[in-house]
């Protein structure tokens, strides 16, 4: 059984203009089940080679696009608020602007979406640097409502680029909140909270881009006062426990702080693995 869906893909001046044409085309034209509608949401203004990309994709894509512009950069909560109210259908896959999805990732979500009236979907995904065919990681999510529900006390339960979610469960929860660079962690947990019904694949559908300042942007003193204002929301609200807390804030502040090499091994060890 499938459905219509949309697929959600924001881009920003940050983004490469290749990179862009391979997401995209991995995410529709190569796709076994094809999303319905595709929109894209432009975090304010782009250089010449993003724009004309852009261009290209709304003429030549097989399925309709949305472009939806905002005026400057306003950070991935907002874009990503602007492009749900875009998103003509209540299902919703994400996208990231230089991300590969394999062939039959839709095919594989999107009945179980429907099938088991879930909320959220995500799979797991395989890390690549610069060739997409030397993988050089692979994050493996936990699967099950029960045991995703202990996880998320600790860790993020969900590759953000492989969820499916559904709008309403999205709205439901108070939409994407800014959070640093976790606003997915914090609307995956106000769901969880509210009774989503969640689940991940275990198989890997969605090939990850780890450029070469990703870990040292999940570091600093800014992602530190994030990271602590996270861990005061989750406990003002009761998702987590004191002792949760305080065992969070200590192991991921000083996470945070270490130098990029000790950070890209506590990632695979404490954070992305659990």
């Amino acid at each position: 059984m499938s459905a219509e869906f949309s697929l959600l893909l924001p881009v920003y001046h940050g983004d490469d203009a290749a990179f862009l044409r391979r997401s995209f085309s991995s995410a529709v034209e190569e796709q076994t089940l094809r999303p319905s509608e595709v929109v894209v949401v432009q975090d304010g203004p782009v250089g010449p080679a993003l724009a004309a990309e852009l261009e290209r994709i709304r003429e030549t894509s097989p399925v309709p696009v949305t472009h939806v512009r905002l005026e400057t950069n306003q950070g991935l909560a907002e874009a990503l608020t602007h492009g749900l109210r875009a998103c003509r259908h209540d299902l919703v896959a994400r996208m990231d602007a230089d991300d590969i999805a394999l062939p039959g990732r839709f095919a594989a979500q999107i009945p179980v979406m429907v099938d088991r009236r879930l909320d959220i979907l995500g799979t797991g995904m395989y890390e690549f640097q610069n060739d997409p065919q030397q993988v050089s990681g692979r994050r493996q999510p936990p699967v099950g409502q029960e045991r995703i529900e202990r996880y998320a006390r600790f860790h993020d339960p969900f590759n953000h680029p492989t969820v499916v979610y559904r709008r309403a469960a999205v709205e439901q929860a108070g939409g994407y909140q800014s959070m640093g660079l976790m606003e997915d962690y914090w609307l995956f947990a106000r769901m969880i909270a509210a009774g989503a019904r969640v689940d991940n694949l275990s198989d890997p559908l969605v090939l990850y881009r780890v450029g070469a300042g990703a870990y040292a942007r999940r570091g600093g003193i800014a992602q530190l006062r994030a990271e602590i204002a996270l861990q005061r929301e989750f406990r003002r609200t009761g998702f987590t426990t004191p002792a949760q807390a305080a065992r969070n804030v200590l192991i991921r502040a000083g996470y945070r702080l270490v130098p990029v090499a000790m950070r890209r091994l506590a990632y695979r060890r404490l954070i992305a693995q659990g």
